[in-house]
């Protein structure tokens, strides 16, 4: 699903220039659970921004379902990621006037979808998360797990094939933070979303599948902890 080659990304600071990338080989497949690991300015956001088409290389090749999109303009990147890609951040972004159900909604919207077909999908993806009961809840109604739940269903309501999630658990404690990483581990097995955590967390990442290690721009270890699951019947 995922084929990035010789990945580069420099950022110029002023006079100087900041190598983040230093040529990175990375394959995954349809369905992986993968978790990239390493310190602050490792590196990692910058691929994971890459890879999620919210940037462009400075040089090399990324490939998402056969189709080459390192070089592709702003406006097809974001078609790409409206159709294949969810997003997950720390800081759960959500819009605080609007209801779970409203902010749910919002990529529906930008998709053109009619109204009643919208309220109808995002509903279902509040109940996928465990918030049925919490739609028409304002954000500041709501705790800091629930939510990462709403911000969690608005990624998936578009039913994407690729769910990044950056630092997912930062802002939770640790019984909410290992709450957030059960439910990714269910939606990646029960849905078969390819889901990708960008973490500096080792206890977070020691629960995914496969664990790729960024140090200094560079893949330092990428290890396999144990095979992906069989798919459950759709």
């Amino acid at each position: 699903m995922i084929q990035a080659t010789r990945l580069v990304k420099r950022y110029r600071m002023g006079e100087e220039v900041l190598e983040a990338l230093k040529g990175v080989d990375l394959d995954i497949a349809s369905g992986e659970y993968v978790a990239i690991v390493g310190p602050s300015g490792s590196g990692k956001s910058t691929l994971m921004n890459i890879i999620g088409c919210l940037d462009s290389p400075s040089e090399g090749s990324l490939r998402l379902d056969g189709q080459e999109v390192s070089r592709l303009p702003d406006s097809q990147l974001a078609e790409i990621r409206n159709r294949k890609i969810g997003f997950v951040f720390q800081s759960f972004n959500l819009l605080p006037r609007f209801s779970a159900l409203k902010n749910v909604e919002l990529p529906l919207v930008y998709s053109g979808m009619e109204p009643e077909e919208r309220l109808k999908r995002a509903a279902q993806a509040l109940e996928r998360v465990g918030l049925g009961d919490r739609m028409h809840h304002r954000p500041n109604e709501l705790s800091g797990g629930q939510r990462q739940r709403v911000a969690i269903a608005r990624s998936i309501v578009n039913e994407p094939s690729i769910l990044f999630a950056d630092e997912p658990t930062g802002a939770l404690d640790t019984k909410t933070g290992e709450e957030i990483i059960q439910l990714f581990e269910s939606l990646n097995t029960r849905l078969g979303t390819t889901l990708l955590i960008v973490t500096h967390d080792t206890e977070v990442a020691a629960k995914a599948r496969r664990v790729v290690r960024i140090v200094d721009g560079r893949i330092l270890s990428d290890e396999r902890l144990r095979p992906e699951p069989a798919r459950m019947a759709s």
